[in-house]
Parts: structure tokens; C-alpha cells; sequence
């Protein structure tokens, strides 16, 4: 990916899923909540990571890797920061 481009593979304008793999900690996670050049920050060390793989969140009724009932920890995301509200309404 150029960086030129964007910090996220993906560069659409609507929430995605994300895979993200801290580069300090090697700690992994997955969010149905990803957005482009948005990131998340690594719970154990504070820091931001960008996703390195994003594609479109499946249709209701579909199997995804992510419990939906999980709640989404806005304190740790780009996106709801910049919003000031949940990314995810």
C-alpha cells in the first residue's frame, strides 16, 4: 500500500472490518467498527494501531469473526474521538 494513499488499506466512506496487530506488543484484535485511515489503540500499550486488513462488514444473518453484542470501546477508537459519540450509530 502507498502510505501516499491513506494509513488504511481501505478507503471508503462507511465502517468496515478490520484486523490489527499492535507492532510493539504483537497483541491481536478484529473491530466491526474500522474506518479508513482511522485507527484503534492497543489496550496493553497505549499505543495507535492502524488495521492491516479492512474489507466490507458482512450482511445480517452472515457468520462474522466479531461478537456484535460485544460492547465497542469508544475510549480506544479513532473514530468515536473524533465524533465525540459512538462511531457505530
Amino acid at each position: 500500500m502507498d502510505k501516499a494513499q491513506g494509513k488504511t488499506p481501505y478507503q471508503g466512506k462507511s465502517r468496515c472490518f478490520g484486523k490489527y496487530r499492535c507492532p510493539q506488543c504483537s497483541r491481536h484484535w478484529m473491530s466491526g467498527n474500522s474506518w479508513a485511515n482511522m485507527g484503534q489503540m492497543c489496550q496493553s500499550c497505549n499505543i495507535m494501531v492502524y488495521p492491516y486488513e479492512q474489507r466490507d462488514l458482512l450482511k445480517p444473518g452472515q457468520i462474522d469473526e466479531v461478537d456484535s453484542k460485544k460492547p465497542h470501546p469508544q475510549e480506544l477508537c479513532e473514530k468515536c474521538q473524533k465524533l465525540g459519540r459512538p462511531c457505530n450509530r
